[in-house]
């Protein structure tokens, strides 16, 4: 007999995945109190096992689709309050009742996932025609994130819902400029067919270019102009924080950090994205979190002295 999985347990697995895979999301969910922690945790290791089924490329990408589609059947089905031995299912349902996360938004997550496995023939490459078509993919698999995550930070001014989604296409686009070799390997290009006929760049260019070229000058100007767009977003970033509850806003806080200065760090290598690939060195990240932590402490102290003062 299979022994039942307590709630403590499936939160300790979800904390194990995002510790270790999480990368720079893990730095932001330190700062967190323990309860928001443990939800935040949960819902990574959801989004985690969706990406997992749809990235494993050993296996066909209809039976990917076919595999997704089984899995959230079996996660509505725990949802409903089913029977699962999932500790992420068990986790992820706990975390939506406490923090009335509407079902609706892993619906749209796991959607956003599935869009990477729509049916193309032969070898047709994954490309988006405009940048609102992006938007719309960078709305499903990091907006609807941020729409999540500010539940369990909390907020009560409904302006906060616009802004997480504006924070998350940030999020996506500084990945997206991270990612365009690795995404190409996989047939995937997520920069615009019309910008890149804008810049005189051809769709084969990206796809098939010698391993380590630097960028041309035309793929230069196109990859400044999305980071310019993302950093526009970033602006939301900084109106959102004051919206989300002073102890969730450390997390927030170092999470934009980390993804800003990513975004920072492929400019000042004049985008050149194709010979290396950018990240955020590990002292950086640790230096992030301890500014964050100190964040943390001063509005826990600030938390309990309005609470003496009453």
């Amino acid at each position: 007999m299979t022994q039942a999985i307590t709630l403590d347990k499936a939160y300790a697995i979800c904390r194990a995945i995002a510790k270790r895979e999480a990368k720079n999301f893990y730095y932001a969910f330190v700062a967190l109190p323990g309860k928001r922690r443990n939800a935040i945790c949960a819902i990574y290791a959801f989004m985690r096992k969706a990406d997992d089924l749809s990235d494993d490329e050993s296996i066909p990408r209809e039976q990917r689709r076919l595999n997704l589609e089984q899995w959230q059947a079996a996660w509505r089905n725990a949802s409903e309050g089913g029977a699962t031995d999932d500790p992420v299912f068990i986790a992820v349902r706990d975390a939506t009742v406490r923090f009335s996360i509407p079902l609706s938004l892993l619906d749209e997550l796991i959607a956003g996932t599935t869009s990477d496995l729509k049916a193309n023939s032969g070898d047709v490459p994954d490309t988006y025609a405009t940048f609102a078509d992006l938007y719309r993919y960078c709305y499903l698999v990091a907006s609807v994130v941020g729409l999540v995550c500010i539940r369990i930070f909390g907020y009560t001014d409904p302006a906060a819902e616009k802004l997480a989604e504006e924070t998350g296409v940030a999020f996506q686009l500084t990945n997206i400029l991270r990612d365009v070799t690795e995404d190409a390997e996989r047939g995937r290009v997520y920069l615009p067919l019309e910008e890149l006929a804008a810049h005189n760049i051809t769709l084969e260019s990206i796809l098939h270019r010698a391993t380590g070229t630097s960028p041309t000058s035309n793929e230069r100007a196109l990859l400044a102009a999305i980071g310019k767009r993302a950093d526009a977003y970033y602006a939301s970033a900084d109106r959102l924080l004051p919206l989300i509850d002073r102890e969730s806003r450390p997390a927030m806080w170092v999470l934009v950090a980390i993804y800003y200065a990513l975004l920072r760090h492929i400019e000042r290598a004049n985008y050149d994205v194709f010979s290396h690939r950018a990240s955020v060195p590990t002292v950086q990240k640790v230096s992030i979190l301890a500014a964050g932590m100190a964040r943390m402490a001063v509005a826990r102290l600030s938390g309990r002295a309005r609470t003496q003062e009453r």
